[in-house]
């Protein structure tokens, strides 16, 4: 026989391996030596992977703990300016984390400068609050500014109706419909603004430092806005039969209420230590302004009746 048919004949006569389960007989010692082998081989694998990573973690650690400190560091080596925008940036973190929970009246004493305008109200003051949303949820808490907030907020309302009341009323009720309602329309036009920034500034006078000082501006234009409506129906009535006074009148009380909404425009003017001035603008504008714009007319009017 060739050699090609006496190696056929001997890999037919080769019986079939056996099939060994994961729990059968264990491997002959040729496998079992090789396996140890490889083992013996991967282990200096594993163990070199291992201590790569360790080393990878203690790099990081090191490597945070460095970064922690060289922060700290720098924060100690900055200018006071930039730690003062770093302790700010910090405060408004703070503040909007407390504000995700419920907020509590705090002292006086622990506003910020911006916040301290009264110093007789010692306790209830509302928190600096970074939202608008909660600013409007706080008119329905007990605080400081919780009168001023509905009371202002209620005779807006009321204004408001009676002023849809009075414009839409049928013209058989006015002797000069097209004039009354114009007349009264100012008025009318001057409350509902006066008592809508009063309520709106009370309500988010503690949002922020800016949204404070615009509100502010707005409340006492409104004031003005609302002395000088209140002139008109007063002015239009008593010169009825007389228009040329009337409208002598009407520029003055509309050029002094310019002048109070020019001066109230000014950032110093909100600040605490202008109270004194603001209250001396308020007692001019109610005891000396408007008892001379409105004494002056009524002379007049006596004079010429009389």
């Amino acid at each position: 026989m060739s050699q090609t048919a006496k190696n056929g004949l001997e890999y037919i006569r080769t019986p079939e391996p056996e099939i060994r389960l994961r729990k059968g007989p264990q491997l002959d010692g040729t496998r079992r030596g090789d396996n140890d082998n490889h083992q013996g081989d991967l282990e200096p694998v594993i163990e070199a992977s291992v201590l790569s990573t360790h080393h990878k973690k203690s790099s990081e650690e090191h490597g945070c703990n460095d970064e922690a400190s060289q922060e700290e560091e720098g924060f100690m080596g900055m200018s006071p300016l930039l730690q003062a925008h770093h302790a700010m940036e910090r405060m408004e973190e703070f503040v909007c984390k407390v504000w995700e929970g419920r907020w509590r009246v705090i002292p006086h004493d622990v506003l910020p400068d911006w916040l301290k305008d009264n110093d007789y109200l010692l306790h209830g003051h509302r928190p600096p609050m970074p939202s608008f949303r909660a600013c409007f949820k706080s008119i329905f808490r007990i605080h400081t500014e919780t009168g001023n907030i509905w009371t202002h907020l209620l005779g807006c309302v009321f204004f408001l109706c009676l002023g849809i009341f009075y414009m839409f009323r049928p013209n058989i009720f006015f002797v000069a419909p097209l004039q009354e309602k114009v007349v009264f329309g100012l008025f009318f036009l001057g409350a509902i603004l006066c008592l809508s920034f009063s309520w709106l500034f009370h309500t988010v006078y503690c949002h922020s430092e800016g949204v404070s000082r615009l509100f502010s501006k707005l409340d006492y234009s409104g004031i003005a806005l609302l002395i000088m409506g209140s002139f008109v129906p007063w002015l239009y009535y008593s010169f009825y039969c007389n228009p040329q006074p009337c409208f002598i009148y009407l520029i003055i009380i509309c050029v002094l209420g310019i002048a109070a909404i020019i001066v109230s425009q000014w950032d110093m003017f909100a600040t605490p230590q202008y109270r004194g001035v603001r209250a001396g603008k308020s007692m001019w504008r109610f005891y000396i302004k408007q008892p001379f714009t409105e004494g002056l007319p009524l002379s007049k009017h006596c004079a010429m009746y009389l």
